[in-house]
């Protein structure tokens, strides 16, 4: 279930009323009465919940899943385990993200005032003028809050934070001692969006971003929520400025990321990374402890712990500067050429 800190729970609402806000059809009108709660993906799915399939090598955790109903395609319907409802869609993914739309909302700070009543402060808070502190967040003992930053509902704050200006923190959790660089962007919604039959749509991101102790966000970077799981940077780990992290990545501890990098969805890092200026990772991605990444590589495939890898597509810096070296040798011109 969506983090309640930071969602409101809309359900439950009936199969029947899902189907039709989805634009699904219900297989089996005898299941349209049962109540749905929330969405889930397959591995979270519980006996409340809808989730959705779009490929058949999933069909094994479709298999297994404890979901009430899912959203899937009639030529992938076979592989529905029983006793769970089908519903039929030619885009499940789509139909899926109206179905979160309708059981979850995000909280918003409308009552009224720029520090909500509601809102927890320990002793030695200090804000900045135009702060604005949604309900429910609480903030730990000595952090300082930047002129304009915004704290979103339910975010929790640890102690001797530093929040910058004009900075915003929604949906996440942050340890003690983190530095939020001035116009840092935490929480906000990662990329998610799927074909349906009237076009692109966006769905919704319904986990957290979580920032353990000690972690430092530079000036004008992102790190988003997850789609549904948590985006985690880890203790201590250190991020430049203009860096963006896409929802789902998990930041192990102790690393470091130059101006520039770019994290691409779900992608697992380890403990003592290091990325250069301008490093893309390719989504699904892992890299493991102590790789480093050389400044402006591409990596679109797993990095082995230790190595240290460069160059577009990356690979073992030993063989891509083989490689340059003989590039360059080749292209040379040969004595008495034009070139």
């Amino acid at each position: 279930m969506p983090d309640p800190r930071f969602f409101e729970d809309l359900g439950p609402v009936t199969l029947a009323e899902l189907a039709a806000v989805a634009g699904a059809k219900l297989a089996d009108e005898g299941h349209a009465q049962r109540a749905i709660a929330a969405v889930a993906i397959l591995a979270q799915a519980q006996a409340d919940t809808v989730t959705f399939l779009t490929d058949r090598k999933y069909g094994e955790a479709l298999a297994q899943t404890r979901a009430s109903a899912v959203f899937i395609s009639a030529a992938n319907a076979d592989l529905v385990p029983a006793g769970c409802a089908i519903l039929v869609t030619p885009t499940p993914h789509a139909a899926y993200a109206m179905a979160a739309e309708r059981l979850h909302r995000p909280r918003i700070h409308g009552d009224g005032e720029a520090v909500s009543r509601d809102a927890v402060l320990e002793e030695g808070v200090l804000l900045s003028p135009g702060v604005v502190i949604g309900p429910g967040a609480r903030i730990g003992r000595g952090t300082q809050i930047g002129a304009n930053a915004v704290i979103g509902p339910g975010v929790a704050i640890g102690r001797d934070c530093l929040i910058g200006a004009n900075a915003s923190v929604g949906f996440a959790l942050l340890g003690d001692r983190v530095r939020i660089l001035a116009g840092a962007r935490i929480g906000e919604p990662g990329f998610g969006a799927t074909g349906s039959v009237t076009g692109v749509i966006d769905v919704p991101q319904l986990g957290r971003a979580i920032l353990q102790d000690g972690v430092t966000i530079g000036a004008n970077s992102c790190v988003d929520r997850g789609a549904f799981d948590d985006t985690v940077v880890g203790e201590n780990t250190k991020i430049d400025n203009q860096v963006h992290i896409a929802h789902n990545v998990r930041v192990g501890r102790n690393c470091v990321m130059a101006a520039y990098t770019g994290i691409s969805g779900s992608v697992t890092i380890g403990d003592g990374v290091a990325f250069g200026g301008r490093a893309g990772v390719a989504d699904h991605v892992n890299i493991g402890d102590r790789a480093q990444i050389a400044a402006a590589a591409g990596v679109f495939r797993d990095v082995p712990a230790g190595e240290t890898w460069g160059g577009v597509p990356a690979k073992p810096f030993r063989k891509w500067m083989r490689e340059v070296a003989w590039i360059a040798k080749s292209s040379g011109g040969r004595k008495g050429s034009d070139t």
